[in-house]
């Protein structure tokens, strides 16, 4: 290849801070010694540029902006596409050509060009922690993004809060954790909080982002001001409610096929000091439900619990299963066990309840605590009280992932499902699921189940929740189960398989959290009324569907997909 081969035009966008006058042009007559090396670097990256099938004479539209370095930051290694072809399920691979490491979202948006540039534009996803479980950060044969590479090095203060008013603008490569230290400086934190905090903002907010709070603030996706995002065109495009508010509604739920979440603004409240962390336990399900329901429609600050989830212990692992937990202490687990024996069920049931106190409020908190309890109908004698800091409070999952790391446990198969159910089958779900289906199961994990108030989600959001129109509360049940043992794996997945075909038979109206389906037809069942709507905003700031390929939604044109007419 000679000089006359490659002319690279590096004009800057409408958006670009560098003065054009900084930004050198190379071609055969226009090489001065200052370019040289930009030159050569290029040159140097060809053999990597060709491993992408991509044109080694490069020309990209005017008035597009391509950074010099931009091949440079894609890894092609072994060890970098192994450890991106799988994530936190362990249950597909798919192992992508390279592995991008942004520092900006700038180099994104680089990328993105690159790959509409082509003839055949490669695929590009999004990974954070990689905490998806059936491949939904994985870009088989194309490019995964390492968002956390933009929270390293020079990078890493990628948080910025405004203590007036209330917010905190994060980078969507930054941990929950490290978002909780940040703003608790301030006195400050987050209204909403998921579970486990070891993941990116990006990747909660592409999803929804539940938690104990929802009944009171909603998802984490309805705590959101402002975004930056980064199109499937390769635009940055920050956007809100008030402001190009068709994209910002797409990308909160819309599980990365609109764009890159690279910054949010996120709403923030005056953190407490202490909380008073309980559980109820109860051996009958509607007396269960029916105090969950009561509780989160004490929506007001200081009138009930702070947050509220449940947990469903079946029989088998209280009476085999291990002697002690991160809450409970062995001889809780024992007086569980007897309860459930004594009472003939086939599964205990916890309300998680969280009492946020402070210095001012110490003295009061027991008292607030009494009252409330007068009001349930739990199991006498079975309620246990922790009184911990809000920091060990929230990252109590955090802990148990220490433990079960060092036992060796964590990197497993999770074949996790995730449902939305609605209050008017929850009971009929209990009864064919955990009595029938489950009942003789023995899970390693946990089994969630707790409601939510539905008018706390935005339907212009693309996250799908129940769409029965009869009921303002709906359930999340969370079967996180692990495959610690040969043969199990199969048979959770059939497990799993024979919940969603009750579900489908007896016309419960879930909807999976954390969604995967087989099939466009599943997608489509999935959107239900927004399907429309979430096609055309994909033609819009998708075209080439090349964003978050392992969703499975839509494919590029001329993807050979059996079944599916979704390309794009």
């Amino acid at each position: 290849m000679t000089l006359a081969h490659i002319r690279i035009s590096l004009m800057p966008s409408a958006n670009s801070s560098c003065p054009a006058s900084s930004i050198p042009t190379l071609s055969d007559n226009n090489m001065p010694r200052a370019c040289l090396a930009m030159f050569l670097m290029i040159t140097s990256f060809i053999p990597t540029i060709n491993h992408f099938n991509i044109v080694t004479t490069v020309a990209l539209p005017d008035d597009d902006i391509f950074t010099l370095d931009i091949v440079s930051k894609i890894h092609t290694d072994h060890d970098s596409t192994a450890k991106a072809s799988s994530d936190f399920g362990h249950i597909v691979e798919a192992i992508p050509n390279g592995v991008f490491h942004p520092t900006s979202p700038a180099d994104i948006a680089a990328l993105i060009r690159l790959s509409i540039s082509q003839s055949k534009p490669f695929t590009v996803a999004p990974r954070g922690q990689g905490h998806s479980a059936r491949g939904q950060t994985l870009a088989s044969g194309g490019i995964v993004i390492d968002m956390r590479s933009m929270g390293r090095g020079d990078n890493v203060c990628r948080v910025n809060m405004s203590t007036d008013e209330l917010w905190v603008d994060v980078g969507g490569e930054q941990l929950w954790i490290d978002i909780l230290h940040a703003t608790l400086k301030h006195g400050l934190a987050p209204r909403i909080w998921t579970d486990y905090l070891r993941i990116t903002v990006g990747g909660t907010l592409s999803n929804g982002g539940i938690g104990g709070q929802a009944f009171r603030h909603g998802p984490q996706i309805s705590n959101v001001h402002e975004l930056d995002v980064v199109t499937g065109m390769g635009e940055m495009i920050t956007c809100s409610p008030d402001k190009h508010s068709d994209l910002f509604f797409a990308a909160l739920g819309g599980l990365g096929q609109f764009g890159v979440i690279t910054r949010a603004r996120i709403a923030l409240e005056p953190a407490s000091k202490r909380v008073l962390w309980v559980r109820i336990a109860y051996s009958d399900v509607e007396s269960f439900t029916s105090d969950q329901e009561l509780l989160i429609s004490k929506r007001s600050s200081g009138s009930g619990f702070d947050y509220i989830e449940g947990q469903v212990q079946l029989n088998r692992t209280l009476t085999e299963g291990r002697r002690s937990s991160s809450f409970f202490s062995a001889s809780e687990l024992d007086r569980l066990a007897e309860l459930a024996l004594r009472t003939g069920s086939t599964a205990i049931y916890y309300i998680e309840g969280a009492m946020y106190y402070n210095d001012d409020t110490a003295s009061s908190v027991n008292q607030r605590l009494e009252r409330l309890l007068e009001e349930l109908s739990f199991a006498p004698g079975f309620t246990f009280v922790r009184d911990v800091s809000y920091v060990e409070f929230l990252d109590r999952v955090g802990r148990e992932e220490q433990k079960l790391r060092s036992a060796g446990v964590w990197d497993v198969p999770h074949p996790w499902l995730n449902l939305f159910i609605p209050r008017s089958h929850i009971l009929d779900f209990d009864a064919s699921v955990f009595k029938g289906i489950l009942r003789d199961a023995k899970p390693v994990g946990l089994i969630l189940m707790y409601p939510m108030n539905k008018d706390m989600w935005d339907d212009r959001m693309t996250a799908a929740t129940p769409d029965d129109g009869e009921d303002d509360v709906f359930y999340a049940v969370g079967l996180l189960r692990s495959a610690v043992a040969a043969g199990e794996l199969e048979r959770l997945e059939r497990e799993n398989a024979a919940v969603l075909e009750f579900c489908d038979r007896e016309g419960i109206g879930c909807k999976q959290y954390l969604p995967h389906h087989a099939s466009p037809d599943g997608w489509r069942r999935h959107f239900g009324e927004k399907w429309s709507r979430v096609a055309a905003l994909k033609r819009k700031y998708d075209p080439w569907a090349i964003l978050s390929p392992g969703q499975g939604i839509f494919f590029p044109a001329g993807a050979a997909v059996a079944g599916s007419s979704d390309s794009v």
